[in-house]
């Protein structure tokens, strides 16, 4: 990821345009940078008047947490449940979509994991062996 234009350069574009010395474009030339940047860093000193950088990146946290007892509870009442199983189950009754690999995702977080237990020939069955 790119790293963040420092905060001396947003304050000495934006201080550019606002004296009226240079047009954005102008600016953007002039500092270096992609015209649309210094666009949007004007942009946004007139709309909320602030300078700082928007944070991106970070941790969201699962939407699925707040259901947690919902979910353990329904794999509960039906241990071999599937992942699109329970998706469909969280959509009809609390109304929250979900897709499986969101769901394996939470379950991991929260210690449970799913075995791909089924009723699968022996080796012996399988071969034919007696």
């Amino acid at each position: 990821m790119a790293k963040p234009y420092s905060q001396d350069l947003r304050d000495r574009v934006i201080d550019a345009v606002q004296r009226g010395e240079l047009s954005r474009r102008a600016a953007a030339r002039r500092y270096e940078i992609s015209e649309s940047i210094a666009i949007k860093w004007l942009e946004r000193v007139e709309r909320d008047g602030s300078r700082e950088p928007v944070g991106h990146g970070g941790h969201r946290p699962s939407k699925l947490m707040p259901h947690r007892e919902f979910l353990e509870a329904a794999r509960a009442e039906t241990p071999d449940i599937t992942l699109q199983a329970l998706c469909e189950r969280l959509l009809s009754e609390r109304g929250v979509k979900a897709d499986t690999s969101m769901m394996c995702r939470f379950f991991r977080r929260i210690g449970v994991t799913f075995k791909n237990v089924w009723p699968a020939p022996s080796a012996s069955e399988f071969l034919g062996a007696p």
